[in-house]
């Protein structure tokens, strides 16, 4: 609980200090003042944690000045364990991006060009 209440604390923080006009700053405010009731109160609903976590992001995740505390007040969230049906974190497969180039164009031969197949006599 009290690594759940010190990062809440922190993110409240740089929130408080954070100069630009975010238009959803007081949903963000309101629901890091409710992880934190969580945390005070003892053994929090994870969905609950989950939700909360998930607004706050949505109001403050494009902001880069906020990225680590907001990284921590996750990793706290995710201390309470996995909800029921998702993939464990230390599970997940991270992809890299795929980067197509283009080729240079050039005229397709009609020998390249594949044949659907013809179906047998009789059929």
């Amino acid at each position: 609980m009290s690594e759940l209440r010190a990062a809440v604390s922190r993110l409240r923080r740089a929130l408080a200090a954070h100069p630009a006009q975010l238009p959803d700053r007081d949903a963000a405010e309101d629901e890091l003042a409710a992880l934190d009731a969580m945390a005070r109160a003892g053994a929090p609903e994870v969905p609950r944690l989950r939700r909360s976590l998930l607004l706050v992001a949505g109001a403050v995740g494009s902001v880069s000045a906020l990225a680590q505390a907001l990284g921590e007040v996750r990793a706290a969230v995710d201390s309470f364990g996995e909800q029921p049906g998702t993939v464990p974190r230390q599970a997940r497969v991270v992809r890299e991006p795929v980067v197509e180039t283009a080729a240079p164009e050039q005229p397709c031969a009609a020998a390249e060009v594949p044949r659907p197949r013809e179906a047998p006599d009789g059929v």
